[in-house]
């Protein structure tokens, strides 16, 4: 994979803010950033306890001029750096009403920034962050990572092509049961995530429905022009919803049922996607995710095997191994880091990348999704009614 990229030189400096030794995500990020060879991992403030945050960042390699008690220590230090010891990519995994803040100070500084989900709590904060990427002239990415997936891709690449003809229906799900026991009210990984202080407008459909919604969006190719939408807090207590769902138009008229929920006992983990043209139809999920079942009109389904021949040239880009073996949810980060170390290096060389080599979910997409996730939370104040936000955002 990305040959041509594995001859250059110089390694990428990669920092990162979070994602410490009790992170959920953090040690996905390190992986999928180190797994091409493509970024050192050359600073970090990644825990919210000072030295607890430098002696791990140590631990993973980090020298002790590098290791930070805090982002605001790690931002000023580093800002004296020279270029070629500068950081090239400072990924953000904290907690996410942290996440405009931080984003936002390494863009001012001129670093390119991948940040965790939900790009802020706020649309008005993500049209910030949107605007100064812009006036920077710096690449603001979302870690929307399941969109890594060489299937995902294929099926990106397909609808594209035409082989669905024009797209009717699209239904989206990330449903899964970890916050069903009412006992766990007062575990702090489960209780900030219904916080509306710590979480923002949305609980469940802002945490793993976004995943959903994106991958929607970014297979078709089209943003939600309106929704309708009905949330419920199924466990007694809970501020914010732990089950949602919506009915979404997009821009180009195809309709989409979106369903995101916590409390869907026996379901693991629950994403999966589904779209129906005029021509044939797409399933995926994501707990099988080198297969991706396709059902032309009239005919009997096929399975598409990653690694196998007569894929789209994005699919076979986006995989390491050969087919038969599974490549996971740590690859597919790894995906978004290469398309990034892609664009940077693009930028650095002032030349043009393939076509298929930049595929990353960017702050445009990080914006449109909170829209969404705002006008969802609307909609449910006022009893499921349409809220149309307007069509003037392109797709990626």
């Amino acid at each position: 994979m990305l040959d041509g990229m594995k001859s250059m030189q110089r390694k990428l400096l990669w920092g990162m803010v979070g994602g410490g030794q009790n992170s959920q995500i953090g040690s996905a990020h390190r992986i999928g950033a180190g797994l091409d060879g493509f970024f050192e991992f050359a600073a970090g403030a990644l825990d919210v306890v000072p030295e607890r945050g430098r002696e791990f960042a140590m631990l993973h390699g980090i020298s002790p001029e590098r290791a930070y008690g805090d982002w605001r220590e790690m931002l000023e230090r580093e800002r004296g750096l020279p270029p070629g010891e500068r950081l090239d990519l400072v990924t953000v995994a904290t907690p996410n009403s942290t996440h405009f803040e931080i984003a936002q100070a390494f863009l001012n500084e001129g670093y390119h920034v991948l940040c965790e989900k939900p790009l802020t709590t706020t649309v008005e904060d993500a049209e910030k962050l949107v605007q100064t990427s812009l006036e920077r002239n710096r690449i603001l990415a979302v870690n929307y990572g399941y969109t890594g997936y060489p299937m995902v891709r294929q099926a990106r690449a397909m609808v594209k092509a035409g082989d669905l003809g024009a797209v009717r229906v699209v239904v989206a799900e990330f449903a899964h049961g970890s916050h069903a026991d009412a006992a766990d009210a007062d575990n702090p990984r489960v209780r900030w995530r219904y916080d509306p202080a710590q979480a923002g407008v949305s609980s469940v459909l802002a945490d793993t429905g976004l995943h959903a919604l994106h991958m929607a969006c970014y297979v078709i190719g089209r943003r939600v022009a309106k929704i309708a939408a009905d949330f419920a807090s199924c466990v007694g207590g809970r501020v914010l919803e732990d089950d949602a769902m919506a009915t979404l138009r997009f821009t180009g008229g195809e309709v989409g049922r979106l369903w995101a929920s916590a409390v869907a006992v026996g379901q693991t983990h629950g994403l999966t996607l589904r779209v129906f043209g005029e021509r044939g139809g797409l399933r995926w999920s994501q707990e099988q995710p080198n297969q991706l079942a396709w059902t032309p009109l009239g005919q009997p389904t096929q399975i598409l095997e990653r690694g196998a021949g007569g894929l789209a040239p994005e699919a076979n880009r986006a995989s390491r191994i050969t087919v038969g073996h599974v490549e996971g949810m740590l690859p597919a980060f790894a995906n978004i880091y290469a398309d990034l170390a892609a664009e940077i290096r693009r930028r650095e060389t002032a030349g043009d990348a393939a076509p298929v080599a930049v595929e990353y979910p960017t702050g445009e997409d990080g914006l449109h999704t909170l829209e969404v996730v705002h006008a969802a939370a609307e909609s449910a104040r006022r009893g499921g009614t349409w809220i149309d936000f307007g069509t003037h955002r392109p797709a990626s």
